[in-house]
């Protein structure tokens, strides 16, 4: 059978309003992040959805709240493959000043795939860890099959889209995913039940990975998605 995906970008947050490299900081949504999260919900107000996957990250969790409202008891499971790329010692200084101060440097951090910034993860690394996400979701969808909901980050919507819609490294560094606006893809589980379970038994629980809220760093020794880089 065919499951469908419906993945979508956080809305708004404080630090994108003020041009702030967020990574693993924790910003909340702006009134316009609120205001971009309801264009989404009204999107997939008509679809259904069985489960529901996040990040660990309030911007993430509080869109997909948003989204979730017209719907009623979805399963939400945290997993941090699709929490944001890690800007290492970037994170919370303005994107503005650094492009200024540093043009080319900025660009290849900005828009490199194998260039990390200083204890943060390259796009590389974020598609490393990403795929594997995206390979395990597959399986486990064909032991409970069903319509999934996945509330992510900008730069881990780069792999996801990659896949699906078949682009190249180069296109897919040369995305820019909207904040308002979910897309729907379609998954082949042919292992599954014909037809998904109006509530559906959830035989494997959804184990995934989780970055204690401690770490801030790639570099942290106790940062768990080191495994995949």
């Amino acid at each position: 059978m065919q499951c469908k995906l419906f993945v979508f970008r956080h809305a708004e947050t404080t630090d994108n309003a003020r041009q702030i490299f967020s990574g693993w900081r924790d910003p909340r949504l702006t009134p316009k992040g609120h205001t971009q999260a309801r264009h989404i919900a009204d999107q997939l107000k008509h679809e259904t959805i069985h489960y529901a996957f996040t990040s660990h990250l309030q911007r993430a969790r509080h869109t997909l709240a948003i989204v979730l409202k017209p719907h009623s008891s979805i399963p939400i499971f945290t997993d941090d493959r699709l929490i944001e790329r890690c800007y290492g010692l970037l994170q919370g200084k303005s994107k503005r000043r650094i492009e200024q101060a540093r043009p080319h440097w900025y660009a290849k951090v900005h828009r490199g795939y194998d260039f990390p910034p200083p204890a943060g993860e390259s796009l590389k690394m974020v598609l490393d860890r990403t795929m594997p996400f995206l390979n395990e979701l597959q399986q486990w969808l064909a032991a409970n099959p069903g319509n999934v909901a996945i509330s992510c980050h900008g730069n881990s919507m780069r792999p996801i889209r990659k896949v699906f819609e078949h682009l190249s490294i180069k296109q897919m560094l040369q995305l820019e995913n909207p904040q308002d606006q979910a897309m729907t893809y379609t998954l082949n589980c042919p292992q599954a039940h014909p037809k998904p379970p109006a509530n559906p038994p959830m035989k494997d629980r959804w184990k995934g990975v989780h970055v204690p809220r401690a770490v801030k760093l790639a570099t942290d020794p106790k940062n768990p998605l080191m495994q995949y880089y």
